[in-house]
């Protein structure tokens, strides 16, 4: 019997995952658990594994297919089954791919969803109704004329665009061929490369021609040399990390009240703590910076000035504050801009930190985070100061009360004892949630901070 297997939900309330390479192949025998292909998420890049014991039938979607979750992934033909028959049910014991109130199932071990987290509607895939009669596209006066389908193909126009892989449509806008309006010959239906420069050859007119001309060859023939050479306007798709830190930074911009404060502190103290640490035989292995430092030193602001560590329940009519630490560092990664998180940063000293520091960067640019260090931070950092910024407005990540960047540290002429000095200086951005946090409590914060980089022995005193 053919078992179907549906993408589960790999995060909370996630609603698609892109599938970056497949660990098996058509015939392969596979146990509960052994790892069926690497899926990206909004979150992490996640191991998908096999619920069953079996034998692969079918693999249903390419690299570079993004599928929604509740879509059929793999096909399983399962020992001692009756032959011929097809089971859709997404997991094992699941009885249908969906419960009653229209839920995707979450795989046991890859994450609980949000109860009552709406997704969009799915398409259907069995009993869809035939597609209306083609209706040409209406073109923009002065516009190219759109390139036809390969010979024989009908170009019919769907609400569903063809599937195809990143490279294949990369190449289609380089051909200028429109890949909606072809029909692919691959698997499933998927349009592959032949497809896409069968098309652009159907196009082609014949030699001489001079509607042959594309904007490329135009834009060369008039000497216009556009940004690294590169096609004068190119597309990708909104997809994975992109998507989902655009839809987290526009609800916190537009729901939390920001207000952002600036402190440029004197940090030529805590510069030459460093290097005095950094000497010291239980350091010398780590990578000590200047992160590292404000790190603890938000950790023990934050203990004066919990109310920077609180949480937002508007539904429930409540502030809750959270007496622990989960410090987030956001971070460039290869995949985007993650914000992966210390667990009770607060209990942690200047070792530690830097330890845990360390690992979880190196973690990040792995692309190898898990959802359960994406989730549940409480205060973040931004170490702007890295691309040689001073100062920035940070947008605060959603659910928390701030977020504090990190300028860069500048030699530059400062008032010390009386006199003009060339010191060490910082500049530090605190935005916080004003629903939360009054001017006074944030500029407590901000200050706290700044004296123990300003003064680090004083935080024995302070603190």
């Amino acid at each position: 019997m053919l078992k179907v297997f549906n993408l589960p939900d790999l995060g909370e309330g996630l609603t698609e995952s892109e599938l970056l390479s497949w660990k098996v192949a058509v015939g392969d025998t596979v146990k509960v658990n052994d790892v069926l292909a690497d899926v990206e998420t909004a979150k992490a890049v996640v191991e998908l594994s096999s619920p069953f014991d079996g034998t692969i039938a079918e693999l249903h979607g390419e690299s570079g297919t993004v599928v929604q979750v509740g879509a059929p992934i793999v096909s399983f033909d399962l020992p001692g089954a009756e032959p011929g028959k097809t089971d859709n049910t997404a997991v094992p014991d699941a009885g249908s791919s969906s419960l009653p109130d229209g839920r995707v199932p979450t795989l046991v071990g890859y994450g609980a969803a949000v109860e009552g987290a709406g997704r969009p509607a799915r398409r259907a895939r069995a009993g869809r109704p035939a597609a209306p009669d083609p209706v040409p596209a209406a073109q923009p006066s002065g516009s190219p004329s759109s390139i036809p389908a390969p010979a024989g193909a009908t170009a019919t126009l769907t609400a569903e665009r063809p599937r195809s892989t990143p490279p294949v449509r990369k190449l289609a806008r380089d051909l200028g061929v429109d890949i909606a309006l072809l029909t692919g010959s691959g698997a499933g239906g998927v349009v592959t490369r032949e497809d896409v420069t069968a098309a652009a050859d159907d196009a082609r007119p014949a030699s001489g021609s001079p509607s042959g001309t594309d904007t490329l060859t135009e834009a060369a023939a008039g000497g216009v040399r556009t940004l690294g050479g590169r096609p004068r306007t190119e597309e990708e798709p909104i997809r994975s990390v992109r998507k989902a830190t655009a839809a987290a930074m526009t609800s916190s911009a537009f729901t939390a009240p920001h207000v952002t404060e600036f402190l440029t502190v004197d940090v030529t103290e805590s510069m030459e703590l460093l290097q005095e640490v950094r000497q010291r035989r239980d350091f010398r292995e780590l990578k000590l910076t200047p992160l590292t430092l404000v790190a603890r030193a938000a950790c023990l602001a934050l203990e004066r000035t919990p109310e920077l560590n609180a949480r937002w329940d508007g539904d429930g009519g409540r502030i809750i504050r959270q007496n622990y630490v989960n410090l987030g560092i956001a971070a460039a990664t290869p995949r985007g801009l993650m914000v992966p998180n210390l667990k009770d940063a607060q209990a942690a000293d200047l070792r530690s930190l830097a330890i845990r520091l360390a690992e979880l960067t190196a973690v990040a640019r792995e692309g190898k985070l898990t959802p359960e260090q994406l989730s549940g931070g409480t205060f973040t950092l931004t170490n702007v100061g890295v691309f040689g910024v001073d100062a920035g407005t940070p947008i605060i990540n959603p659910g928390e009360a701030g977020i504090l960047a990190i300028g860069q540290v500048r030699r530059m002429p400062w008032e010390y004892r009386d006199e003009i000095a060339l010191r060490q200086v910082m500049t530090l951005s605190l935005s916080f949630d004003h629903r939360l946090v009054d001017g006074e409590q944030g500029s407590r914060f901000l200050a706290d901070v700044g004296a123990v980089l300003a003064r680090p022995g004083m935080a024995l005193a302070l603190f």
